[in-house]
């Protein structure tokens, strides 16, 4: 049954973006999904449909929301074996596999992250929809490790606003191409899409987003090293990309590393990049309490590893 939700804006809060106000107003969604309700025009202001997330609110104004009703998922559950780092009635923390799909999409609608949780779990958030239920945040296909799964929408909303204010922290390890320079540094080149290639992220002068990224040197391995990586922020590709344009792409990266013929070393030992999210910190959206998971190396970057050295 569909629900409708009424508020009217009073003088202090005005004036105001419209997807801010319903935000506030509605802690138990993120602002991303009242934002896609907005641009379906969902959301009305003194009886007029307002599909821009940005309409500007003024004191008196009376608004309307609706939120549809929920789906049947139309996403099969598949028996999967999924290598759980913790789970309780809140959430999971899910050490993926590289060359697994997070959630279903064109060309990838079975075997995915997804297929595999909802045969796992009866409970997951559903604020995602029907095809990315319980996703917190993603990992590219071909990088493994620690992911965060929400089986609630209000533990879902409470990771969401840890990951985007950074008090979610994540590290990642990665075997990267040539020997740095300094033990330790930042990148802080602003991310947007690729002009030369819109299939690809790079980064850019100008419209693309803020995006820092710390590393430190673990290990020179010949003219490889391996290096940790902390995300200050969270853009697509970003270690990936803010790795390349510093000139020590990920080792076996196929959009934004160099070209490996067909006999090469690194293909013998892994397919896909050489990048893991090792570490994941957050505070338990119930409890409070400060939670901390590891993911191991997968066993192609050990034996990658063992062999460069």
């Amino acid at each position: 049954m569909t629900d409708y939700r009424e508020f009217q804006v009073e003088a202090a809060n005005a004036p105001s973006r419209l997807d801010v106000f319903l935000a506030a107003r509605l802690p138990d969604l993120t602002r991303s999904f009242i934002q896609r309700l907005i641009h379906d025009g969902k959301a009305s202001v003194n009886g007029k449909p307002r599909s821009k997330t940005g309409f500007t609110l003024t004191a008196g104004d009376r608004i309307c929301l609706e939120l549809p009703p929920p789906v049947a998922s139309e996403v099969t559950p598949e028996e999967i074996p999924l290598d759980i780092l913790y789970e309780d009635a809140y959430l999971a923390v899910v050490n993926k596999s590289r060359g697994m799909v997070v959630h279903p999409a064109a060309g990838n609608y079975r075997g995915t992250l997804v297929n595999a949780l909802l045969a796992h779990c009866s409970d997951l958030s559903g604020i995602n929809g029907v095809i990315r239920p319980g996703i917190v945040h993603r990992l590219d296909k071909d990088t493994s490790g620690a992911m965060l799964v929400a089986k609630t929408d209000q533990a879902h909303v409470a990771l969401a606003e840890q990951i985007k204010n950074h008090s979610a922290g994540r590290i990642y390890i990665a075997i990267v191409y040539g020997v740095f320079a300094q033990p330790a540094g930042v990148v802080t080149g602003p991310i947007g899409r690729d002009p030369r290639d819109r299939k690809k992220m790079a980064v850019v002068g100008q419209g693309g987003k803020p995006a820092v990224t710390h590393f430190q040197v673990l290990e020179q391995l010949g003219a490889y090293s391996l290096v940790n990586c902390r995300l200050e922020t969270g853009r697509t590709h970003q270690i990936r990309v803010h790795l390349a344009h510093i000139g020590h792409p990920v080792v076996g990266d196929p959009k934004y590393g160099p070209a490996l013929p067909k006999d090469s070393l690194i293909k013998k030992f892994i397919k896909g990049q050489a990048l893991h999210s090792a570490e994941i910190h957050f505070r338990h959206p119930q409890s409070g309490e400060l939670l901390s998971f590891t993911a191991p190396l997968p066993a192609d970057m050990r034996l990658l590893l063992e062999r460069l050295r």
